[in-house]
């Protein structure tokens, strides 16, 4: 029997890429990868990939059939990789799969990756706390409907909480989201940014309000992926855009 790593791949830039994962990929002998941003896969030989990966409303791969192969992978005596985008830890589903594991014997080890809620905006200008604006930050799913009954996310306590609110997944709920934060009494003026693509070449930054970010956001064509920046942090990246020198920075 060998081990599993569950390893974070980063927000998509691979020399975001840890050096630890980078080496664990060329020692593997699989690597069962999710639909990983950027050209990170690039790194990973074709004949010991095995794509597991999820798409919003696209081809899927059934999270039992995942944690399965990784138990027969590892019992046949493989080196086993489980590649994630971002942290195998942030809407990464490795706490499921290391459970998984767990249950059937099968020896295992985290290695964390760079999340996208933070590396996106952060090279975009936008720090996700600031000592002037706050000193929390909240990151949610913006993948559901926070209208239903039973939301995962309980957005009003969010509001009532403060602090920066960082929505993964959430391009196309956020006409549905915005409208709950605004109706729980969040300040409508309240700066909002998207980040599609984040430390991607193709990185994309939209600004507007809590009142105007979905025309914002129609206007600019965004797209997923990209993560949502809510609250005073995200004014920053204009008192910042001139001196930006990064790789990702684009007008």
């Amino acid at each position: 029997m060998s081990k599993v790593y569950l390893v974070g791949s980063g927000p998509g830039d691979p020399e975001l890429l840890t050096r630890k994962a980078h080496r664990l990929i060329r020692e593997a002998d699989a690597v069962l990868h999710d639909k990983l941003p950027g050209p990170t896969l690039d790194l990973v030989p074709d004949e010991i990939a095995e794509d597991v990966g999820k798409r919003a409303g696209g081809e899927r791969t059934a999270q039992q059939y995942t944690n399965e192969r990784l138990v027969e992978l590892a019992e046949a005596g493989e080196t086993v990789v489980r590649l994630k985008g971002g942290d195998p830890f942030v809407f990464g589903r490795g706490g499921e799969e290391m459970e998984y594991l767990a249950e059937h014997g099968i020896e295992f080890e985290i290695v964390p990756g760079v999340t996208a809620g933070v590396a996106g905006p952060g090279v975009a200008g936008i720090p996700v706390t600031h000592r002037d604006h706050t000193s929390s930050v909240s990151l949610v799913t913006g993948h559901e409907d926070p209208t239903k009954a039973e939301s995962a996310v309980d957005w009003p306590a969010l509001v009532a909480t403060g602090g920066t609110i960082v929505v993964y997944m959430g391009v196309g709920k956020l006409p549905d989201y915005t409208t709950v934060l605004r109706e729980a009494g969040m300040d409508p003026d309240t700066p909002v940014a998207l980040i599609e693509e984040g430390t991607w070449p193709d990185q994309r930054v939209a600004l507007g309000t809590l009142d105007t970010i979905v025309s914002v956001r129609d206007r600019a064509g965004i797209e997923p992926p990209a993560v949502t920046v809510i609250g005073p942090v995200a004014s920053t990246r204009e008192n910042v855009r001139a001196f930006l020198d990064s790789p990702y920075e684009h007008p």
